[in-house]
């Protein structure tokens, strides 16, 4: 039987998931009874926002000049923070069909995608959809594949997920423009993970794609990575049901079931044979993705440490078992005087880490406290050492610092005409190098940038989308690290640093964070018997300071007559006092104090 193993790759909300819906019912594989929207987004949460997470593997069959087919397609994500899914579906395919909206045209995010799925030497076939909506303009979009992405226009499939039109056409194209899977080169069992999520009752569930060899119910196995071995229990398809399987072949795509209780003995990119007659070399794994955002996760409790101890362990439980599922986010533990022990985790993005923060409420149960997002610096020190840190509080002593580098991106920005200006001088406020301007149609422009990380992880898409009214889209990717102008700006509570509430920033712009920073403190803390200082200092140097009033007490009440020199005595003996509860007091900031500066970020 002949097979085809392909993507659906797109910007995000250009209808790759309706497609996916389409594809299912016009193969059967679903019947219009059981069809529903979203079919392949399994989560609430992926319902919820509309958008797709997680990449779902499918095998379906379709007949075309006689031969039925077997056609194993994967539904990915469309968001610049999920590439990491992209590119991991990718590795398991030989084709991808990139689906382009007929109203939006190409969109940052559909260059991004089709780069990668290029890097793979994946045969790509352009499908221009939604051409049942009145603004449609699919042969304007057809030129704009051709004048983008060198893909020929007349080469572009045109159809419409909502209604069906084209689909059959589609799959028949599938059949006949996508190459068929690569020839076995060993017969050797070699199988490559590509997913993975853990069930309480079944153990560790993994999802693979089969290059080499053949797998069977109750072979042993041994992952090449860990070194581990067990047996296979069940094997089987979605299509999309679990259809179990005995064996499957070269170039089958399918899940794993092993009684695996253990989440470290699966790694995503590992490569799977058999115990016995193991393969000599492993599969080519998966580039590991570098995080870009990083942030802390508290369990959201007030109760003492010693009763946070069980909230801590449901934490790490709820992590460990999301980061089976999704391999791209990093954790570590950590500890912070303010909020407890909680875990220090990295991030593709602000959307990733927003996901995996209500994934982990929802999936693990448990309240989380978030601080606000950071992103990784080299520090590059004196004997030209080069450390990388995540948190403000691990930079070194500055006599040590040579330089502190950002990471740097290299930012594109497809937007109307009209909004060209606006978008300039948002990039220049935020110490963006502009690169180059192009034409990407008679209405629309592309924009490459330089812009620190840094100034982007905010409020910057947001801005965005405000100036050009939800028409203007954006895709990065990190370049490289830069030296510039960066301290760390300390924060003082009466003379005494908090290193939790501490951090890095430009110079130019340190002042303003910084008495940004100090307004919200002075609103959190509560007034004390003594005046309280807050300061921002760079090193040695004071850049900011707000005070804190102390309470004070009319001891001058009981004089009600008599000389003023009484008076006079009692207010300098108050005021030594003030003086001597200063200097021996101690501030206590409520942990609102640094949620209300952490969460805000700016």
């Amino acid at each position: 039987m002949p097979i085809r193993n392909f993507s659906i790759i797109a910007h995000i909300d250009h209808g790759k998931s309706t497609l996916a819906d389409r594809l299912l019912q016009a193969t059967r594989a679903v019947s219009d009874r059981d069809a529903r929207a979203q079919l392949l987004d399994s989560m609430d949460l992926e319902r919820e926002r509309g958008i797709t997470i997680k990449a779902s593997a499918v095998t379906v069959h379709h007949e075309y000049e006689g031969e039925d087919y077997e056609l194993n397609f994967i539904d990915t994500p469309g968001h610049v923070d999920f590439a990491y899914e992209v590119s991991r579906a990718l590795t398991a395919c030989e084709g991808a069909l990139l689906v382009v909206d007929s109203t939006q045209g190409v969109e940052a995010q559909t260059v991004a995608n089709a780069y990668l799925a290029v890097d793979q030497n994946l045969e790509l076939i352009p499908v221009i959809n939604k051409i049942d909506l009145p603004s449609a303009d699919p042969d304007g979009v057809a030129m704009e594949i051709e004048h983008v992405l060198g893909l020929p226009a007349e080469e572009c499939l045109y159809c419409s997920a909502k209604s069906g039109k084209g689909i059959i056409e589609l799959l028949d194209a599938i059949c006949r423009r996508l190459p068929a899977p690569r020839e076995p080169i060993t017969d050797k069992t070699r199988a490559l993970i590509f997913d993975s999520h853990y069930d309480d009752y079944r153990g560790v569930i993994i999802y693979f794609r089969l290059f080499d060899g053949s797998l069977k119910v109750g072979d042993k196995i041994r992952m090449m990575g860990t070194g581990r071995t067990f047996t296979i229990t069940e094997l089987g398809r979605y299509t999309p049901t679990p259809a179990k399987a005995k064996e499957m072949g070269p170039a089958d795509v399918g899940y794993m079931v092993a009684a695996i209780k253990t989440l470290d003995d699966v790694r995503v990119g590992d490569t799977i044979t058999r115990d016995f007659d193991p393969a000599e070399e492993a599969l080519p794994g998966y580039k590991e993705p570098k995080q870009m955002v990083f942030c802390d996760f508290y369990p959201a409790t007030t109760s003492a440490d010693a009763g946070r101890k069980g909230e801590y362990e449901a934490l790490r439980d709820a992590i460990e078992k999301l980061h089976l599922n999704d391999a791209s986010f990093t954790y570590a533990a950590q500890h912070s005087e303010a909020l407890g022990f909680g875990f220090r985790c990295g991030f593709l993005g602000l959307l990733h880490m927003e996901i995996v923060q209500e994934r982990l409420e929802r999936e693990g149960s448990v309240d989380i406290v978030q601080t606000a997002p950071t992103v990784g610096y080299e520090i590059e020190m004196t004997d030209d050492a080069i450390l990388e840190i995540h948190n403000p509080a691990e930079l070194p002593d500055p006599s040590q610092i040579k330089s502190i580098r950002e990471p740097i991106v290299s930012l594109e920005i497809i937007c109307p005409n009209e909004n060209i200006g606006d978008l300039m001088k948002l990039c220049d406020g935020r110490r963006g190098t502009f690169k180059s301007q192009r034409f990407l149609s008679d209405t629309r422009q592309i924009l490459d940038y330089e812009l620190p990380l840094a100034e982007i992880i905010y409020d910057f898409y947001d801005k965005l989308k405000s100036i050009t009214r939800g028409y203007g889209t954006m895709d990065y990717e990190i370049t490289g690290f830069r030296a510039d102008r960066l301290a760390k700006v300390s924060i003082l509570v009466n003379g005494q640093p908090v290193e939790a509430l501490s951090v890095i920033c430009h110079r130019d712009n340190a002042e303003v964070r910084s008495r940004a920073i100090l307004r919200k403190l002075k609103k959190q803390i509560d007034r004390h018997q003594f005046e309280i200082p807050l300061q921002a200092a760079i090193g040695g140097k004071i850049i900011a300071r707000e005070s804190i009033k102390g309470v004070r007490k009319n001891v001058t009440a009981k004089c009600y007559g008599g000389d003023v020199t009484r008076k006079r005595k009692l207010l300098e003996k108050q005021k030594e006092g003030k003086k001597r509860m200063k200097s021996v007091g101690s501030v206590n900031i409520p942990q609102e104090a640094f949620l209300a500066v952490l969460e805000q970020g700016d």
